[in-house]
């Protein structure tokens, strides 16, 4: 990442517990090397054990990215970064309007095939992902499924999920697939409304 990207990231990133005079060791590698070792891995699509020998040893970095996960700390860094951006746009850091959409995808061979499924409408086997973004298009919430489960069927998970991570959501926009009994499920819970493409705002 380039200096600005770090300058602007760095103050995100938790602070080491030694640093605070709370024990430990200070760490082998820097936060930045592990970050760009981490970034090249996503947008390359390698293994871990493809890194290549200028970035820290993989497993050192696959370390460093589970400790993190498993803390929350992936998340609490991509929506702190998000709030940044919105900020940036001139809205709130927290959004009020989501967009939900799925989208099938071919499985590569490796994937297990009790975790893959069959998209009829789309003709196409494989996964499904189905997300939420803000209206900046921006990621809230995410989940992937086998490609044959149904788009209202995996949003009523998603959506559970989106109230309880984002409590000023109050309206969420979606294509015809959404229509029918989830319409009617959001409108029995006056915190949020679902509205499509084919069906009048409720």
């Amino acid at each position: 990442m380039t200096d600005a990207e770090w300058a602007a990231i760095r103050p995100l990133l938790p602070v080491p517990a030694w640093l605070h005079g709370r024990g430990g060791q200070p760490e082998g590698y820097c936060h930045r090397q592990m970050l760009d070792a981490i970034r090249y891995l996503v947008a390359g699509g390698i293994s871990w054990r493809a890194m290549p020998a200028d970035f820290p040893d993989w497993g050192r970095v696959y370390a460093f990215f589970r400790r993190w996960r498993e803390h929350g700390l992936i998340t609490e860094f991509h929506d702190r970064l998000r709030g940044r951006v919105r900020e940036r746009e001139g809205r709130e850091a927290e959004p009020t309007a989501g967009i939900i959409d799925a989208q099938s995808v071919r499985a590569a061979a490796s994937v297990p095939a009790a975790s893959r499924g069959y998209d009829g409408g789309k003709k196409v086997p494989g996964r499904k992902r189905h997300i939420v973004t803000d209206t900046l298009g921006l990621l809230l919430v995410v989940a992937v499924t086998a490609a044959n489960i149904g788009d209202r069927d995996a949003a009523v998970g998603l959506l559970q999920r989106l109230r309880r991570l984002h409590r000023d959501i109050t309206l969420v926009r979606a294509d015809g697939g959404y229509t029918g009994d989830l319409v009617d499920r959001c409108r029995n819970k006056p915190a949020l409304t679902l509205q499509t493409s084919s069906a009048p705002t409720t």
